[in-house]
């Protein structure tokens, strides 16, 4: 009777623990940008160490210029953010800008932030800019063009 409790414990562990297994999923690679300001190497060196701690961070890129943290790897976000947070910078928050290349107008209300690192501006939803010269080509060859004939 021993033996057979044992064996029956053992296959019990056996099915629980490969349950358990295919449960785990793996986080998707991912890069999380941060702003976080940065004034001294003091500060720039315990939010590289705080965040290269991390299970599952691969490389960290701190550049203090434009108070600017990229992490990738299989992380979540708000553990990374949240791990920032706990080095005392309470006022780190996801990166919120965009490369001013991107954008169809830079300078529009919302868009343009001061306090912006150069060629960056805030990520706001804009209006898509009209299509002037699909306009042109339409109405280029419209009936009430008294040239349209001479074009042909």
């Amino acid at each position: 009777m021993g033996a057979l409790d044992y064996l029956s414990n053992f296959c019990d562990t056996v099915s629980v623990s490969t349950t358990t297994i295919k449960k785990a999923k793996r986080k998707a690679m991912q890069t999380v940008e941060i702003k976080v300001r940065m004034d001294c190497d003091g500060c720039e060196r315990r939010v590289r160490n705080a965040v290269t701690s991390l299970k599952g961070v691969k490389s960290v890129e701190v550049n203090r210029k434009q108070s600017r943290v990229i992490v990738s790897g299989y992380v979540d976000p708000n553990k990374v953010l949240k791990r920032i947070k706990s080095t005392g910078k309470v006022r780190a928050q996801f990166w919120p800008y965009v490369e001013q290349h991107l954008v169809h107008y830079p300078y529009a209300y919302g868009a343009y932030d001061r306090r912006a690192p150069s060629g960056f501006v805030r990520n706001v939803v804009q209006a898509a800019p009209s299509n002037h010269q699909e306009e042109i080509l339409v109405s280029l060859f419209n009936d009430d063009n008294v040239n349209a004939c001479s074009i042909m």
